[in-house]
């Protein structure tokens, strides 16, 4: 039995329309990461953007070795937060589909 072509087609439009707009719902994803109980906050979107970094007052200038550990720290809890949404919501789109072993979407 040979595969429909345009059933094939039909399904490759669908899923690249339900791409672009989990990428559009991506970019529009903002997420939180936190460092020393929150004492370090940083406001990151889908597209990797730092958008607001806030401070507790509390935080010492003169400690600016804690607080560049504070600021990596929190940057780095924002990024793997933003790459688990990412994760989440493509999966939904590949749920359907049979790809080989370790490929992965957006390619």
């Amino acid at each position: 039995m040979k595969p429909n072509l345009n059933n094939l087609m039909k399904q490759a439009q669908a899923m690249q329309a339900n791409m672009q707009k989990a990428q559009a719902e991506i970019a529009n994803i903002e997420v939180v990461g936190e460092s020393g109980g929150g004492m370090v906050k940083i406001t990151m979107n889908g597209k990797h953007e730092v958008k607001r970094v806030q401070i507790e007052p509390t935080v010492s200038g003169e400690d600016r070795d804690l607080l560049e550990d504070l600021i990596a720290a929190a940057a780095n809890d924002a990024v793997h937060k933003v790459e688990a949404r990412i994760q989440e919501k493509m999966s939904g789109l590949t749920a359907g589909l049979q790809l080989p072993p370790g490929m992965k979407l957006p390619f």
